[in-house]
């Protein structure tokens, strides 16, 4: 390994350890996700804080993306949309949103927050809105490009949780949009191309080995690290079989199981070495050629 190489990997494992607990600057960029109500959803937007936790949502039904980008001398045209989690019932929009598009910037990266529906619709699958979202803001985002200086071919999704999920699903369902077409936006890809899915739940059928019927893995699924711990009452499981289902695929993943943690642990720094994963990203995103050597 070259000494650039290892000053530069230095660096990243640096960043991931430090973690975040400070509010993100002001996105660059906040830009409705539909050109007008979202599928299904009446002409009155609703955004609501929660009452009782700051930085979280608890009702959102005008789906956004916030563009957070890195200084122009740092930047690399790598882009991630973050999903934050909250079990389709919230949005953990700080911990699990802003803070790691902070930590996204200190790597050269654009961190792009995507505030999607919540909470579930009784009358569809609890994932389908927030899918409808991610799939729309990852066409859009490649839409907006060149004018937000990021490469189409190097989008990437991040998610935790229900986030988690919703990455997994976005990662495995771009060859059918869950929504009808709507402009010329709904012609571009979907398809992220790599994901990051960290402590996820719902990928698995309650109290099985298999995947749940909306995980459609196969070998056009996109390369992906996954990260869980072991005594997450959600249950690692999730992450194992995943892994499993993109390893007999035939698609390149890397699992780290920790041993303690509990769920939603997010990026803040603790004595646990769950706390290590966004080192062992930034690795694994530098190992997979995603973040330039030097950069």
């Amino acid at each position: 390994m070259s000494p650039r190489l290892m000053r530069f990997l230095a660096a990243l494992i640096g960043f991931g350890f430090a973690g975040s607990s400070a509010l993100a600057a002001d996105p660059s960029v906040t830009m409705n996700v539909w050109p007008g109500v979202a599928p299904g959803e009446p002409a009155t937007p609703t955004t609501q804080p929660s009452p009782l936790v700051k930085g979280e949502y608890t009702q959102v039904n005008d789906p956004t993306i916030a563009v957070y980008s890195p200084p122009a001398d740092k930047a690399n045209g790598v882009a991630v949309l973050v999903c934050p989690g909250g079990g389709y019932r919230m949005l953990a929009y700080d911990k699990e949103g802003t803070e790691v598009a902070e930590w996204l910037n200190t790597l050269g990266v654009t961190g792009i927050v995507l505030k999607y529906r919540v909470p579930a619709r009784a009358d569809l699958p609890r994932w389908l809105p927030a899918l409808q979202d991610a799939q729309r803001a990852m066409s859009l985002i490649r839409s907006e490009a060149d004018e937000w200086k990021i490469k189409p071919d190097h989008l990437g999704m991040l998610g935790f949780s229900a986030g988690g999920h919703l990455t997994a699903a976005t990662s495995t369902n771009f060859d059918k949009r869950s929504y009808d077409p709507i402009d010329a936006v709904d012609q571009l890809s979907s398809r992220p191309d790599f994901a990051v899915v960290i402590y996820p739940g719902g990928i698995i059928q309650k109290g099985t080995d298999q995947l749940s019927a909306e995980i459609r893995v196969s070998k056009e699924t996109p390369t992906t690290f996954i990260a869980q711990a072991n005594d997450d009452p959600v249950n690692s499981d999730n992450s194992v079989y995943y892994y499993l289902a993109l390893k007999h695929a035939g698609v390149s993943a890397e699992l780290h199981i920790y041993a303690a943690g509990g769920h939603g642990f997010g990026l803040r720094p603790s004595k646990n070495p769950c706390s290590t994963w966004p080192a062992r990203c930034a690795e694994w995103m530098l190992n997979r050629g995603i973040l330039p050597a030097g950069n």
